[in-house]
């Protein structure tokens, strides 16, 4: 072969295979650029955080009372659910603009997707039921599609969907209850007596075991779930006011904010034992974990922050003012749910 084409096509191949290469930082710069994203219950406002000045930069108004918040199926978009407000606004992930609002879909405390994403469920916190919606994406309009409102007990919190799809499990606050939901049905499955005051819910990546963190107590309370029915496995103590989990992606350990205690327990779900415990002034609350699997975010709910948390020095190293009682945080740029 001429050795000149010889050169030429090796470079043209290395000039192809480079743009490709090149073609995919976009998306991991991207993701690590994506601000944070901190929900103000108090003051019905979203603040967003660059990551890299931990600063706030801006803040998104919503509607009232924003508690939670999900990404949808496409990935495009943040569903900020406005409980007192009766909507859901849906924002960019990367810009944190305003893409829309969704308006009549009553008290969304908490929201979940099944995994197969067919099903859209909420938690009504103050009206004391759940909905069951399906919905599309059609023509760029995302709508929800209201299938079943079910009664619950008081105060429906938290809700946790097994990996099949099947069952949604929803914590009933001032009940004292779990509830089981089958989907596909709309029908209750079973409701047994819990500790005191359950919020969130962490079921287990093998849909063998729920944990419930008990508010009302100091410890998480875990289930055996695999057999069609509830039963109590053990009580784990962790501390007063044990409220919401965020696994750690590690497919091995949860965290559970204890808001009460002002720490933060690191649980091995397959030992079910704390193994770490970490100092968070001001009540701790909803969390989230960074991609780099060494920054955990928790909105400091009495103090009106973001603390950001470094695991391998156990500490507290950093605290960004944000709105009043802060709540849910999210960003893309997270560790996986697992």
């Amino acid at each position: 072969m001429n050795i000149d084409l010889f050169i030429r096509r090796s470079l043209s191949i290395f000039a192809i295979t480079a743009a490709a290469f090149v073609g995919h930082l976009p998306a991991v710069s991207a993701k690590t650029d994506a601000p944070i994203l901190v929900l103000n219950s108090l003051n019905a406002d979203v603040s967003v955080i660059d990551p890299k000045t931990w600063t706030e930069i801006k803040r998104v108004p919503v509607g009232k009372e924003p508690h939670h918040l999900y990404l949808t199926p496409d990935e495009k978009s943040v569903m900020v659910a406005n409980a007192e407000g009766d909507s859901i606004t849906f924002l960019d992930p990367m810009t944190a603009q305003v893409q829309q609002t969704m308006t009549g879909i009553v008290d969304p405390y908490h929201l979940r997707f099944s995994p197969d994403m067919k099903w859209f469920v909420t938690a009504a916190n103050r009206l004391n039921h759940v909905d069951i919606y399906t919905w599309d994406n059609k023509g760029g309009t995302f709508k929800l599609n209201l299938v079943k409102r079910i009664p619950a007990g008081k105060t429906p919190s938290h809700i946790a969907i097994d990996s099949k799809s099947k069952i949604a499990y929803i914590s009933l606050q001032d009940s004292h209850e779990l509830t089981a939901i089958e989907l596909a049905t709309q029908k209750r499955l079973w409701t047994v007596k819990v500790g005191k005051t359950p919020a969130d819910l962490y079921l287990t990546p093998d849909d063998k075991t729920l944990l419930i963190g008990l508010t009302g107590a100091a410890e998480v309370e875990a289930y055996d779930v695999s057999n069609g029915k509830a039963v109590l496995k053990t009580r784990i103590p962790t501390g007063k006011g044990a409220h919401a989990f965020r696994s750690q992606g590690d497919k091995r350990h949860v965290f559970v904010s204890n808001r009460s205690a002002n720490t933060i327990s690191r649980i091995d779900w397959k030992t079910l034992k704390v193994v770490d415990t970490y100092r968070t002034p001001a009540g701790p609350d909803c969390m989230e974990m960074m991609a780099d699997g060494k920054t955990l975010l928790v909105t400091t709910r009495w103090a009106g922050k973001l603390s950001v948390i470094d695991l391998e020095k156990k500490a507290v190293v950093k605290q960004i003012p944000v709105g009043k009682s802060p709540h849910g945080v999210w960003t893309l740029n997270h560790a996986s749910r697992d």
